[in-house]
């Protein structure tokens, strides 16, 4: 399967340095294995916190 990480990458809101950006099932694979959720899973004022975790992303959307 091919990556179509530049189109990827325009709907990436990440605002963190990384070599996964816009490679979708990796970056997905690296925040599951901790824990975590993506950063497109948040809204962009909750992506900036770089909390990337479920109970934050339950919490933000309780709030919402």
């Amino acid at each position: 399967m091919e990556c179509n990480q530049r189109k990827n990458m325009t709907k990436c809101n990440c605002t963190y340095p990384c070599n996964k950006k816009g490679i979708c099932c990796e970056c997905i694979a690296y925040h599951r294995s901790l824990g975590e959720l993506p950063a497109c899973y948040f809204p962009k004022d909750a992506e900036r916190t770089y909390d990337r975790s479920i109970e934050y992303f339950i919490k933000i959307y309780n709030e919402r």
